[in-house]
């Protein structure tokens, strides 16, 4: 039996915990980007694609202890220290990252979402997996500000 999609888009389904979704997209570095999160009751997943591409999956876990107890008596950041990811938090790379340089870089994007994530909302402790297909390796310092924006604007 062929699978008629005008059917499955007309009838969109419904059940007792939805995940909700929020995407956003913009260029940068003349790159079309976008950017999606679903939030699942066990994990949030991000994805950031650019020309169509996924090519690398990371997990980061918030629900890790932070292993230094003298870190509650550190007053937090502000300038830019601010936007430096929290140590605690340890990027896992589940798939792709076919090169030391782009699993570097994937980590980096990976620990700065998710510390965005747990500062937004310190209770939180579900898994944050993120999907990467950025079409270069190497971003200025302005190309990865812009990302971690639209991903901000999804959150």
């Amino acid at each position: 039996m062929p699978l008629h999609l005008e059917r499955i888009m007309s009838s969109p389904t419904t059940s007792a915990y939805p995940a909700i979704t929020k995407q956003a997209a913009g260029y940068i570095d003349g790159v079309l980007t976008d950017v999606m999160s679903t939030s699942f009751s066990d994990k949030i997943m991000i994805t950031i694609t650019q020309n169509g591409r996924l090519a690398q999956w990371i997990h980061v876990p918030l629900d890790v202890v932070n292993p230094s107890a003298a870190d509650q008596y550190i007053p937090s950041a502000t300038g830019e220290d601010s936007l430096l990811p929290m140590t605690h938090l340890t990027p896992k790379t589940l798939l792709g990252g076919a090169n030391q340089e782009r699993e570097t870089i994937g980590q980096l994007y990976a620990a700065q979402i998710a510390s965005l994530i747990a500062s937004k909302d310190p209770q939180e402790k579900r898994t944050v997996v993120i999907g990467l297909g950025l079409s270069k390796v190497e971003a200025s310092r302005e190309d990865f500000y812009n990302t971690i924006d639209l991903v901000r604007k999804c959150l």
